[in-house]
This record gives structure tokens, C-alpha cells and sequence, in this order.
């Protein structure tokens, strides 16, 4: 109900009312570029073909319903996911990019201008990939060597729907309200959505199995909101100090370390990498290079195996949860900054003792909320295998998105009318 009473509340003050405006805008500008085909695209083709690969189904999720129409924004966000993911990885491994990460807003923009100029590569060897790979299976008529003008513009197209919504994304970031490149993922997957209850309907007639996949969804959903809002409140405590003239009393507060601060970060970032080898090796499969042509048939066979794919994914949402954790909440930062102020945890020295302690729990919630998270991206997969509904693959990570979206967007919502209320109070 208080999700419901932020969202009114956001709605009656203007300038809310004017950011959740702004981001439906960039939607319903989304939406659109999801309708707007590449030339020479064989629809009826490419319907068979996203009945038949899973790959593709879930190319299609992160273009959010691009690629079902072979669109100009086919590819999505994921070549800027991508390049997230390297830009993270060599801040962690250059020096020189560490130090900048560190010059605060400054160091951010210059680290996200770089994300933007890789990601034109990435979009442009993945476009490259895509339309290979489509040709192939007789989506498009024309692409390749031999017809240049078509195979320039198709790649053209490509990569600027790519920048397109990088730069919509963004505009959502700065102007409007929540993760702009998350909210375009989300908008695809609420687009999506009758579409997937249709197909679920159609492939599964029985009562008491829809009404269970029905209690699991809600259960899921639960849980997931569970976790989100699930925290550790670390006490700290503030001694009496004087400043010149002045004694300032001490005070006692908390530091809430979340279970899974990471959001459903960890989800897009493992989905990316899963798609990636399996990607490349499909355009290799046709090789005329004997060794080539196995190893990606392997590949491809790997990542089509539900066992391996699962343990694959389950592994990978662990990892990038730690990772991205890491990468958010540095405890020795945390140490210095409770040491500058005076403050200390109660039984715990001041400086590195406290940066060991907040490691040590941090670590702990951590592999709490990771295995959660990896348990609940592979368990619709394997509950499709078992009931043979296979739109619950996809049902799965869309139902973690999209619930990891409206939780975090919501929690901004009630942050940004908390603010306001304390300016009205100061006023």
C-alpha cells in the first residue's frame, strides 16, 4: 500500500510529476524504434525462428522486443552492458582508470565517456554477428560482400539504434526517475508480457498447473522483494568532540549493509556474458576451418544443454553479485570515513579493525543474497523443464528485472518526496 501512496504523492508534486512524465516519454520513444523494421527482413522466418532458439528469445529480451521484429534497435542495450562490464574490469586492473574513478564526478564522466566510444565497436561486431547469423537462417535476404549498399545500412542501423537508446538511457538516468538502461530492459519485458501469458496459455491448458506456476510467480516475486529490502543495520556510535569553543554532544546511528545491494545488476550482467560465446560461436559453425567449425559446434551445444546452462548461469549470478558488491562498497573507505568523524562500532577498534569487520559481514550477507539470487535466475528454467513450459525461461529473469526495477525505482520515489518534505520542513 506505501508503494502505492509514494507513487500518488509522487504524481501530485510537479516536478516528480514532471520526471515520471519525461521517462514514459522515453518509453513510448523506445517503443517506437522497436516498430521500425531493417529492410529486406523474411517476418515469417524469423517468427519460426524465435520458436525454435532460446538464444534468440533471449537476444530478443534485452533488445526489449527489438529483434522479434528484426528492428533498428535490434541489438538493445546489451553492447553498452557489455562495455560496462570491460570498462568495471579495467578500472579494477589500470591503475591510471582506478585513479580516475576515484576524482569523484569528474572521474565518472570521463569513465562513462569511454563506456560510450567502446560501445560503438561492441554494437558494431555484434550487428555484424546478428545479421551473419540471420542471414543464415533466411531472415534477411541481402547481407554480405556482395550486396554492400544493404549490408551498410543494415549495420548503420544497428549500431545507432544502439546509440540511440544508450542515449535515451541516459536521459532517463539524469532526468527522470530510476536506472535508464534497467527501465529500457523492464519496457521491453512490460511490452513482452501478454505476449508471453498467450504463449503460456497455448502450451499449457492444464488448471491445476497454471495455478501453480501462478503461486510459484507470486512466491518468487515475494521472496525477491524480501531480499531487496533485507538489511544488516551495523550500530555506530559518536563521542562527545570539541570544535573551538563548542562541545558537540555524541549521537548513536546505523549503516544499512543491504543482503543484495547489487539489484538485479548481477542478473543482466551474467545474461550478457551467457549470450556472448555462444553468439560468436554461432557464426562460426558454417566454417570451412574443420577445428573452428567443431569448436563451435561444442560451444553451441554447451550452451544448449539445460544442465550446463543453468550451472553456468547460477555461477555467474554468484560471481557478478560478489563482484559488483566489491566494486560498490569499499570497507576500508567506510573505516576512514567513521574514524574521520569521531565515530566507532561499539567493540570494535577504530580504523582497520573496523574495515576487517565490515568486510567480514559484508561478505557474509553477501553469499546470502548471491545464492539467492542464483537460485531463483535458474529455478523458472528448471521448472520449465519439468512442466515443458518453456516461456517460464524467460519468465523467470523478466520476473526478477522487472521486480528489481519497481522496487529500486520506488525506493527512489519515496527518498526524493522524503527530501522534499524535510525542504518544505526547513522552509
Amino acid at each position: 500500500m506505501g508503494m502505492f501512496q509514494a507513487l500518488i504523492d509522487a504524481l501530485r508534486t510537479p516536478d516528480l510529476r514532471n520526471k515520471i512524465l519525461f521517462t514514459l516519454g522515453m518509453i513510448l520513444v523506445f517503443r517506437f524504434l522497436a516498430h521500425v523494421p531493417l529492410p529486406g527482413v523474411n517476418q515469417d522466418q524469423l517468427n519460426a525462428l524465435l520458436q525454435n532458439n532460446q538464444l534468440i528469445n533471449l537476444l530478443d529480451l534485452f533488445s526489449g522486443g527489438g529483434l522479434a521484429r528484426f528492428s533498428i534497435v535490434a541489438l538493445g542495450v546489451n553492447p553498452y552492458i557489455n562495455a560496462s562490464i570491460i570498462m568495471t574490469l579495467l578500472n579494477q586492473t589500470i591503475p591510471a582508470l582506478e585513479r580516475l574513478s576515484k576524482e569523484g564526478e569528474y572521474g565518472r564522466n570521463k569513465i562513462n565517456q569511454y563506456t560510450r566510444v567502446l560501445t560503438v565497436p561492441l554494437a558494431l561486431l555484434q550487428g555484424i554477428g546478428v545479421a551473419v547469423f540471420m542471414q543464415r537462417q533466411g531472415v534477411l535476404s541481402a547481407f554480405g560482400p556482395n550486396d554492400l549498399a544493404p549490408t551498410i545500412s543494415i549495420l548503420a542501423s544497428l549500431t545507432a539504434g544502439t546509440i540511440i537508446l544508450m542515449w535515451l538511457g541516459e536521459l532517463i538516468s539524469e532526468r527522470g526517475i530510476g536506472n535508464g538502461i534497467s527501465f529500457i530492459i523492464f519496457a521491453g519485458i512490460v511490452g513482452r508480457l501478454p505476449n508471453t501469458v498467450e504463449q503460456t496459455l497455448q502450451v499449457q491448458q492444464n488448471a491445476l498447473a497454471l495455478g501453480s506456476i501462478a503461486v510459484i510467480a507470486v512466491l518468487v516475486i515475494a521472496a525477491i522483494i524480501f531480499i531487496q529490502e533485507g538489511q544488516r543495520r551495523i550500530p555506530v556510535q559518536y563521542a562527545k568532540r570539541v570544535r573551538g569553543t563548542r562541545m558537540y554532544s555524541g549521537g548513536s546511528t546505523f549503516i544499512p549493509l543491504r543482503v543484495n545491494s547489487a539489484g538485479v545488476i548481477p542478473i543482466i550482467f551474467a545474461i550478457s556474458i551467457l549470450l556472448l560465446p555462444s553468439q560468436i560461436a554461432q557464426y562460426f559453425t558454417t566454417s570451412d576451418t574443420e577445428w573452428l567449425r567443431n569448436l563451435s559446434t561444442a560451444i553451441v551445444a554447451f550452451f544448449q544443454n539445460p544442465i550446463f546452462y543453468n550451472l553456468t548461469y547460477f555461477v555467474l549470478v554468484v560471481a557478478f553479485t560478489f563482484f559488483y558488491t566489491a566494486f560498490t562498497f569499499v570497507p576500508n573507505d567506510v573505516a576512514d570515513n567513521i574514524k574521520r568523524y569521531g565515530g566507532f562500532i561499539p567493540g570494535i577498534r577504530p580504523g582497520r579493525p573496523t574495515a576487517e569487520f565490515l568486510s567480514r559481514v559484508v561478505t557474509r550477507i553477501t553469499i546470502a543474497g548471491a545464492l539467492f539470487l542464483g537460485f531463483v535466475a535458474v529455478m523458472p528454467t528448471l521448472i520449465g523443464d519439468i512442466t515443458s513450459v518453456q516461456t517460464l525461461r524467460l519468465g523467470g529473469t523478466s520476473i526478477l528485472i522487472v521486480v528489481g526495477v519497481v522496487v529500486e525505482t520506488m525506493k527512489q520515489l519515496e527518498a526524493q518526496l522524503l527530501q522534499r518534505s524535510y525542504e518544505g520542513f526547513i522552509r
